[in-house]
């Protein structure tokens, strides 16, 4: 009888600390058809496509977190991305033969903010694209012109603080530590951050990131990245601007580049939302001295709560100096699932 009564507050204990915590499942499925056509000045070639990854990259993960009690939370995030057209793994910047490619970390999180430890997007990845119209996409047109999308976006080894939000203020900061030092060039350490503000109809965010490699002759300046992003919801429509810039392109040193994006975001109704916007960036005399140009056009059809289709045009341009100009247009027309 007593051993009885003693398993079934076993069972109780065991049942109301699994009631603490929490396991999901998610995922976006994401897939778009059109067709590229590229012009390199000589020669113009049109390729018709099925990709993966349209406007969000495709993915699977799991996530929970546990109730520590007096607001401390433990929490762990496994996410594996992939490609919908072939099944196999198609993250940029991810290992081929990693389970979780995307992120896999555990942290606490409390009063204090959030820590996370192990694999995940750097602060300024989590702000790069809050501003860029055409819904952040492959239709925007900051496809093929701006070059600050070249950093470093899930470094490994990393240790990432996101603050709490503060009357709309908040920001993080993340360090990847370069633990191979065995190798002239594997030393590699990223230091990121970010400051954000929301409240009301503004939103405003800055990053900017520094990536420490070990100089050689060939490698002899650090990367760096800085993102502006900005804002304004005026209720019929939505203002969206951004400033990049990457200085030391390809570890050159003095080789810099500076962008421009300004879009806006127009709901026709509560389903459709039409958006378009325009990018320009231009690099300094030492890093080629090219101008490129874009623009896009978009639209995007909520079918549900999880699902959307979308569709669009991007042209983008590049007049080189002593190369031939370059063309590409993108007729896209796509959908996402997410679980």
């Amino acid at each position: 009888m007593k051993k009885s009564l003693i398993a079934l507050a076993v069972l109780a204990a065991s049942g109301a600390a699994m009631a603490q915590s929490s396991v999901t499942m998610y995922g976006i499925a994401d897939v778009w058809f059109g067709t590229v056509k590229t012009n390199n000045g000589t020669s113009s070639l049109t390729q018709t496509k099925l990709e993966s990854g349209g406007v969000n990259g495709s993915r699977w993960g799991i996530k929970g977190s546990e109730d520590l009690g007096g607001g401390l939370k433990a929490n762990f995030q496994l996410e594996q991305g992939f490609n919908i057209d072939d099944g196999k793994g198609g993250e940029t910047n991810a290992k081929t033969a990693a389970a979780f490619s995307r992120q896999s970390w555990v942290g606490l999180s409390g009063g204090f903010g959030a820590v996370k430890l192990g694999r995940m997007p750097t602060a300024l990845d989590d702000v790069n694209g809050a501003s860029n119209a055409v819904f952040d996409s492959k239709l925007s047109a900051t496809n093929d012109v701006f070059l600050s999308g070249g950093y470093t976006v899930r470094p490994d080894n990393s240790l990432f603080y996101q603050a709490p939000n503060f009357s709309g203020f908040s920001g993080a900061i993340s360090y990847s530590l370069g633990e191979d030092k065995t190798a002239a060039t594997s030393a590699t350490s990223t230091t990121s951050m970010n400051l954000t503000y929301a409240a009301g109809p503004l939103a405003v965010q800055f990053g900017y990131q520094v990536e420490d490699i070990t100089n050689t002759v060939a490698l002899n300046a650090d990367k760096k990245f800085t993102r502006l992003g900005a804002s304004y919801n005026f209720g019929v429509a939505t203002l969206k601007a951004s400033y990049g810039a990457v200085d030391n392109l390809g570890n050159v040193s003095g080789a810099d580049t500076s962008e421009y994006q300004i879009g806006v975001d127009f709901p026709v109704s509560a389903a459709l939302t039409l958006s378009g916007n325009i990018a320009k960036s231009d690099d300094n005399a030492k890093a080629g001295d090219a101008e490129r140009t874009g623009y896009g056009l978009g639209a995007k059809y909520d079918l549900s709560k999880r699902t959307f289709v979308y569709g669009g045009y991007r042209h983008a341009k590049t007049d080189n100096v002593t190369l031939a100009d370059t063309k590409t247009d993108v007729f896209a027309v796509g959908v996402q699932h997410r679980f």
